[in-house]
């Protein structure tokens, strides 16, 4: 990156920052868009507080998430998701990647509308799919078809995800590069609000 590449960078997220005015930016989508990776990249250039929603359940809870679903189930779970994005939001200048069935909640979704900027991370099944079979800790897939499973999440979540103020793609290049077009189509939507 050239020095003035870089400068046209920084003055994007001073400017993003100026126009938040404290309020907190959340990612929101699917499991395996990227949110965690992302917002900590975009915190980062924003100098702004990062936090993984489902990170803080877990310490809420002291205990994982597929704990909670296991123990107490999925109804629990959601309901001290909304209690805990709730607390977070409260903080402001602050960047938040929300697990990838918080922003169908109806009341998360309303606190999320009402109080911050809302991004979603939006990506083709079969990087989803990739991504997510990587890791054996995704509840929602342990099923005899997680991919199905997973093309069906697809279906019930899109329409909702596309509520939120701004869209990205997510897709298969560094994931720097997908915090930029956060930063960039976040400051563009800022500035039509206007």
């Amino acid at each position: 990156m050239t020095r003035a590449e870089a400068a046209a960078r920084q003055h994007r997220a001073q400017e993003l920052v100026r126009l938040l005015a404290g309020r907190p930016l959340v990612l929101v989508g699917m499991m395996g868009a990227g949110k965690t990776t992302v917002g900590r990249r975009v915190a980062g250039r924003l100098e702004r507080t990062f936090r993984d929603s489902d990170e803080e359940i877990e310490k809420a809870a002291q205990m994982t998430i597929p704990e909670i679903f296991d123990q107490r189930g999925e109804p629990e779970f959601r309901a001290g998701e909304t209690r805990v994005i709730a607390r977070l939001l409260k903080e402001g200048d602050l960047v938040l990647a929300t697990g990838g069935g918080a922003f169908v909640n109806a009341d998360t979704r309303a606190l999320v509308k009402s109080e911050a900027v809302s991004v979603w991370l939006k990506a083709d099944a079969g990087i989803l799919f990739e991504r997510v079979s990587r890791r054996a800790n995704r509840p929602l897939l342990k099923t005899p078809n997680p991919r199905a499973t997973l093309e069906r999440l697809i279906a019930e979540r899109y329409p909702i995800y596309a509520e939120a103020d701004v869209t990205v793609l997510s897709r298969d290049v560094p994931q720097d590069t997908v915090a930029a077009d956060v930063i960039a189509a976040t400051l563009r939507h800022l500035k039509q609000e206007k």
